[in-house]
């Protein structure tokens, strides 16, 4: 008898589950809420890097869609570098790439060398950390590109900072800037499949006597929402003491 009341009692939970499951769709849109067996969860798909070392040493075979992921390291690292060659490779696919250029320091010549096809590359360049983040948040919604590359986090100035005088206190607005940003951001790419790549860049902390110095900037939302960070580090390769090249390392 007891058997059949867990019967019972079960199968009200099962209707009661599909009926709530039901309610969560039609208010929010199939595919809100599913079982890890449902078709609609599929393995991450990679676009590759252009390093078949990089894109075997990520685990899935390059840098994730649907994804946020930061390129972060010192200046003149080959950060930019690593993202335009993600462009082109993104384009050798047929894919459509966005570069917003935030440092206003986009170089078509050098990107035409690495292989990026100019003529088919979205590019921006705003004026102010705001209009950036709404330019890449309305392309990622249309779900008609490939990959947003931001360059940089650190030159993504909030408005109010841009339009105050020099000697007001702007503490934490651009830390708050990026925060709210990348709530907004991190849902947007995963809906639409986008892959997005924000280049940042390190800094040291002032007055750190004991540990690693060593930040980036934006606050700490970026490294909370970024599901693959990439540090990039360069090397001077030299020959009797003298340079003959450079050797980039990404962890």
């Amino acid at each position: 008898m007891g058997e059949v009341v867990d019967q019972k009692e079960l199968e009200a939970k099962r209707k009661a589950l599909e009926s709530a499951l039901a309610q969560i769709e039609k208010r929010f849109g199939k595919g809100s809420v599913m079982t890890l067996s449902s078709e609609a969860i599929k393995s991450v798909e990679a676009i590759p890097s252009g390093s078949l070392t990089l894109d075997l040493a990520t685990g899935i075979g390059g840098i994730p869609r649907g994804r946020v992921t930061e390129v972060y390291g010192p200046e003149s690292s080959g950060k930019t570098t690593l993202t335009l060659h993600l462009i082109a490779e993104t384009q050798k696919m047929g894919g459509k790439a966005v570069f917003i250029d935030a440092e206003h320091a986009f170089d078509p010549k050098y990107a035409k060398a690495i292989g990026v096809n100019i003529e088919d590359l979205i590019i921006s360049q705003p004026d102010y950390g705001e209009q950036a983040l709404e330019i890449a948040e309305t392309l990622i919604r249309s779900g008609a590109v490939d990959v947003v590359i931001i360059d940089s986090v650190a030159a993504l100035v909030p408005k109010a900072e841009l339009e105050g005088d020099i000697e007001d206190s702007n503490v934490g607005l651009h830390a708050r800037l990026m925060s709210k940003a990348m709530r907004v951001l991190k849902g947007a790419v995963n809906k639409s499949n986008t892959a997005l790549v924000l280049i940042n860049q390190i800094r040291e902390k002032v007055g750190v006597m004991f540990g690693n110095p060593e930040t980036t900037t934006g606050g700490r939302a970026i490294k909370f929402f970024a599901d693959m960070r990439l540090e990039v580090r360069k090397k001077d390769i030299k020959d009797s003491g003298e340079k003959v090249g450079s050797r980039v390392r990404v962890k």
